[in-house]
């Protein structure tokens, strides 16, 4: 019998293949973010299907969907909302921006300058959205998905530290392999028109909010905790990196963990969950240090070197 998170994974799963091909990975991400409350950041060159991939989960939830499209001149405002003077009323009133919304795409975040991104940054961990004294809450399963550009390309703007803290997970989506993306242009090669996005919920509040309880009744043991702390704690103390994972980061690592457990149908969590979710948890928030960047150490051979030099408790 499956439970409350594997029901809410397969609905999900079984609507998206219709629409988004090869998007596994990103679905248990996706998956584990929406039950933990937490934000995505995909990574990856442009068109790969990110923005279908988001307006596609929007409409399975049944939520309000808005993208943000990260450019040089976006200002916070453009985002958060502003005040306009409203004639008929003799007063200024709140015009919502577009972070009003159940799931929202902020599309190259990194294209956007660093005053913009941090507009970003009380929505995400309070949600809530705070305008010259006034405060707004944002929707009950607020989400954020923003994709990003490599580093390399032109224009862009590294997300400063505490902005990729805020995100949860981040995922790398490569190029399709060759069968997949035949595939995708006999699907869609003949179509003139748009993709077509689901035209029905697959997934209510009540199965969310059990899995949700789900995952919060999973066992956690005290060793496993301490395994987690180990990873943390050597990811400060690592010569080749300079900035580890923080607290937040250990949280979030052991909440993906419990959701991953949840996935398999386990009744407690294991290391090997926490190793599961590790790179999608830890190696946006790692920063090698200059040498190891000059070597060629990316952040998500630091996450394997980390768990490899980490001893796993029994």
């Amino acid at each position: 019998m499956s439970s409350a998170v594997q029901e809410l994974h397969a609905a999900l799963a079984s609507e998206l293949q219709r629409h988004v091909l090869g998007a596994e990975a990103v679905l248990r991400a996706l998956t584990i973010a929406l039950v933990a409350r937490g934000h995505v950041l995909v990574q990856g060159v442009p068109g790969l299907g990110k923005t279908l991939l988001a307006k596609s989960l929007a409409a399975l939830l049944g939520g309000e969907f808005k993208r943000i499209q990260g450019t040089a001149d976006l200002m916070p405002s453009d985002i958060t909302g502003v005040h306009v003077y409203d004639e008929s009323r003799a007063a200024f009133v709140f015009r919502a921006g577009p972070i009003f919304a159940d799931v929202v795409l902020v599309d190259e975040i990194n294209r956007a300058g660093p005053k913009t991104q941090s507009a970003l940054l009380e929505a995400m961990e309070e949600r809530q959205v705070s305008v010259e004294r006034e405060v707004f809450a944002l929707p009950r399963d607020f989400l954020v998905i923003a994709t990003q550009n490599p580093r390399e390309f032109e224009g862009t703007y590294p997300l400063p530290e505490s902005q990729l803290d805020r995100f949860m997970l981040r995922v790398n989506v490569s190029y399709p392999a060759r069968e997949l993306e035949a595939q995708i242009l006999e699907r869609y090669g003949s179509r003139m028109a748009a993709h077509p996005l689901p035209t029905h919920r697959a997934v209510d509040c009540e199965l969310l909010d059990a899995a949700r309880a789900q995952a919060e009744s999973l066992h956690v043991a005290t060793a496993l905790s301490e395994y987690v702390l180990a990873l943390a704690r050597l990811s400060r103390e690592h010569p080749r990196i300079a900035l580890g994972l923080s607290t937040r980061g250990a949280l979030a690592l052991v909440r993906a963990a419990r959701i991953a457990a949840a996935l398999r149908g386990a009744e407690f969590v294991s290391p090997d969950d926490v190793k599961e979710v590790a790179a999608w948890v830890m190696a946006h928030r790692l920063i090698p240090t200059p040498e190891a960047a000059l070597e060629g150490a990316s952040d998500v051979d630091l996450v394997r070197s980390l768990l490899s030099d980490t001893p796993v408790p029994r």
